[in-house]
């Protein structure tokens, strides 16, 4: 929590109860969570905060690099506080967004080798079932 105070004076933003609850609420879950759910996780501790200032929040956090944003293709963004550049897989079925774990694949120097581009980002997606999903409904496994 220290790195995210001394982030936010150094670029000169208020540290408010609520902008640490946020950051919390990212850096203490890996299920990736939409603006939404970060809301209502927040909205009893913090009844008078509005949508706005969790939206205000991500996007400093964001500018800041504490955060990388998810385009997982439901119409709204997913957040993430792990900002190493990881890929990530979606189930198609309940929508939950679980980081893949790959073991020593640099795509980006591939990338980079076959097309001469200097890749500074990357984000990658995989979809399918998840366990859960696959479990409960058999079909799933064809």
């Amino acid at each position: 929590m220290n790195e995210l105070i001394s982030v936010l004076k150094k670029n000169g933003y208020k540290i408010t109860p609520q902008r640490i609850a946020i950051y919390d609420v990212l850096k203490d879950t890996r299920e990736h969570p939409c603006v939404d759910s970060i809301y209502n996780k927040l909205h009893p501790m913090f009844p008078t905060m509005s949508l706005a200032t969790v939206y205000k929040s991500l996007e400093v956090f964001k500018s800041l690099g504490l955060i990388q944003e998810l385009n997982v293709g439901e119409g709204s963004f997913r957040y993430d506080a792990n900002t190493i550049q990881h890929p990530h897989v979606i189930c198609l079925n309940c929508g939950k967004v679980d980081d893949a774990e790959l073991d020593d694949i640099d795509l980006t120097e591939q990338v980079e080798v076959k097309t001469d581009y200097k890749i500074v980002k990357q984000q990658i997606y995989f979809y399918g079932y998840c366990p859960e999903c696959t479990s409960k409904n058999t079909s799933l496994n064809k």
